[in-house]
């Protein structure tokens, strides 16, 4: 229990320092546990006791994992997935292999040394692209669909432990047979997830106790973990399979909510444990082969995945090299492999130093890399900017147009009303796919980066009228606005923005209107629950224009701060409303026998009936049911005339 005590107080500094830093706090509990392990102060001597109970921890965040797979996500991005996911693991394990191999690592090593390095970490990247509002963006799309991949790897590449071992002999009927097994084990274990767990698990709900609920959610975890193992998998392996089957059960929330909490300490006490194996001193003796295996799993890995985006699903080199930055570390799943390679004898002692040095390492680079990416990126793509021809083939003479940046679903919709309307457009876009799309329908579409001066010039942004960005990038669309201002001082800037935090530094670099997405939603909603409580089409129309006029001013003030008064005033000012009169007793009265003015404070402006339309109509018009009456009035009086011509006394 000391032990227990020693390593969790050692999680929470070395997390919450990490935190403060801004840097991972899985890289805090490794640092944590070389200080106070073996290698380190020595407070905790033995540490593969706590391995032991960490190995829960993994079964629980494996379990987890399941759980929360977005199965949706990962139907939608299911090819380039699986594309860009498998060429990057088996060129990345070949590679590292290869380099391991020439150095001296018998190849069953090897091997494994390039599957911890294939994989990447799905909480820090996750963590990263959130803090800095770039999960939407392209390169957010597609680092997304390559870390889903990887962690479904995980299960094969636990499987090959002990053939690679030498556990199984390396004889064709020994691997099929091992191989036949192992399907089996798999697809009994799957049977069981899939037929027998929802069966008991709905019947545990029925009997609405919580504290039950909350035993069988670990007991399943842990419950078929141990299955697994019984069966020649490994805990891992049938904790995962478990929550990946319950994912699609309606119980699937609370089973969540019910692991998490404990997983979060035991998965604590993993990694610290796992730091507990570094000895700073032997790391410290070995440093070149430390930063030989960060130099190959951050270049090696960008570049790998430049070449598979850039090359093979044919996206720009700018979001290739965004990608491969942000994915070039090892992840928490390289070290759930680590600890089943290690005992089964694939990664010596020393090998296993320089992992878990280099392991910190790459985690403690990565918000770094993430933060200078953006300037690689612009370095390299305007290094193949300057190798390209400066003729101007596809410059034309248009004019008073306007310049499209995007052509996702924004722009696609932007270019069809503008064809419509008769308005000459330009249209640049980055992703070649979308590009051979637009030529197909005949737009006039270039591919190029529009943060590039001379992809600018060819599609006439001096004489243009108008530019539309509508890009998920920030940097990028901040880097275009600005591009665009050198060129053309004067030209009409729209920028569509999907968050807060970056309206204010789009002003900065020039944009003249910004649509902001997370407001305009807001704004939606509130005119939605306005109309409902009988407010005015028009008085919701003004109040919401005069926020934009205003730069969203209102929604991006303190909560605490009362609503600027003439906003206020918008909302109880007149306006005019078309209203239906129903059937009721107010059917078959005159204007004047209603006392409409008296009673609301309404001014009846028209009365259309049917296709007729009588303007300043008498007192003595007799109102029928159907008629349309175009009134003037507050807010206020609006809704007290609805309310009469429904209750007419």
């Amino acid at each position: 229990m000391l032990e227990i005590l020693i390593v969790i107080f050692a999680a929470v500094i070395g997390a919450a320092a990490f935190e403060r830093l801004r840097l991972p706090g899985v890289a805090g509990l490794l640092v944590a546990g070389a200080i106070i392990g073996p290698g380190g102060m020595g407070w905790v001597e033995d540490s593969d006791r706590v391995r032991a109970l960490a190995e829960f921890g993994v079964a629980l965040l494996l379990f987890e994992i399941g759980l929360e797979l977005p199965i949706e996500a990962l139907r939608e991005v299911w090819r380039r997935a699986l594309l860009s996911g498998a060429l990057q693991v088996s060129i990345t394990i070949a590679a590292v292999a290869a380099l391991a191999s020439a150095l001296g690592v018998r190849i069953e090593m090897a091997i494994v040394i390039g599957m911890l390095a294939s994989m990447s970490s799905t909480a820090v990247v996750m963590r990263v692209l959130a803090q800095r509002g770039e999960i939407d963006t392209p390169h957010g799309h597609l680092s997304v669909g390559i870390l889903l991949f990887q962690d479904l790897c995980l299960v094969p590449f636990l499987l090959a432990v002990p053939i690679l071992s030498g556990e199984v002999a390396h004889e064709p009927r020994a691997l099929a047979l091992r191989m036949g097994q192992d399907l089996l084990a798999l697809g009994v274990l799957l049977g069981a997830a899939r037929f027998l767990l929802p069966w008991l698990l709905e019947r545990i709900a029925y009997l609405h106790s919580p504290d039950l609920f909350s035993l069988f959610a670990f007991l399943m975890a842990l419950g078929s973990a141990v299955a697994a193992e019984v069966m020649g998998l490994t805990l891992a392996v049938g904790a995962f399979i478990a929550g990946l089957v319950l994912n699609a059960s309606p119980y699937a929330h609370q089973l969540f909510a019910e692991v998490v909490p404990l997983r979060g300490v035991l998965l604590g006490i993993f990694f610290t444990a796992v730091g507990m194996l570094l000895d700073p001193g032997v790391a410290l003796g070995r440093w070149g082969e430390v930063l030989l295996f960060v130099g190959s799993v951050v270049i090696l890995k960008t570049a790998i995945i430049v070449a598979v985006l850039v090359l093979v699903l044919r996206q720009g080199l700018r979001i290739g090299v965004l990608t491969g930055v942000g994915l070039a570390q090892t992840g928490e799943f390289s070290f759930v492999l680590a600890a089943a390679a290690a005992p089964a004898g694939l990664l010596d002692e020393s090998l296993e130093q320089v992992f878990v040095a280099g392991s910190v390492l790459t985690l403690m680079l990565t918000p770094l890399l993430v933060r200078g990416a953006p300037r690689l990126a612009s370095l390299l793509t305007g290094g193949v900017e300057n190798l390209r021809p400066r003729s101007d083939p596809g410059a034309d003479d248009v004019a008073d147009h306007v310049v499209i940046v995007g052509y996702g679903l924004a722009g696609r919709t932007l270019a069809h009303v503008l064809r419509a309307s008769k308005i000459p457009y330009r249209v640049v876009e980055q992703n070649p796919g979308l590009v051979t799309e637009a030529q197909t329908r005949h737009e006039p579409a270039l591919f190029g980066d529009a943060t590039r001066a001379s992809i600018l010039e060819r599609v006439g942004v001096r004489r243009a009228k108008l530019v539309s960005i509508a890009i998920n990038d920030p940097g990028a669309t901040r880097r275009c606005i600005s591009a665009v201002r050198v060129l053309a001082p004067d030209v009409r800037i729209v920028v569509r923005a999907r968050y807060l935090k970056e309206i204010d530094r789009l002003f900065a670099e020039g944009a003249t209107d910004v649509v902001a997405e997370e407001f305009e939603a807001t704004i939606d909603l509130f005119h939605k629950v306005l109309r409902i409580f009988g407010i005015p089409q028009q008085t919701i129309a003004d109040f919401s224009e005069a926020m934009r006029m205003e730069g969203y001013e209102f929604m991006r003030e303190s909560i605490e701060l009362p609503i600027d008064p003439w906003l206020a005033e918008v909302l109880q000012a007149a306006s005019t409303e078309w209203i239906e009169v129903p059937e009721g007793p107010a059917v078959d009265r005159s204007i004047v026998d209603l006392q409409i003015r008296t009673r609301t404070g309404a001014s009846i402006l028209a009365v259309r009936r049917g296709s007729v339309t009588t303007p300043n109509p008498p007192p003595d018009l007799v109102i029928q049911a159907g008629d349309a009456l175009l009134v003037m009035a507050s807010p206020a009086g609006i809704q007290q005339l609805r309310e009469l011509l429904a209750a007419a006394d």
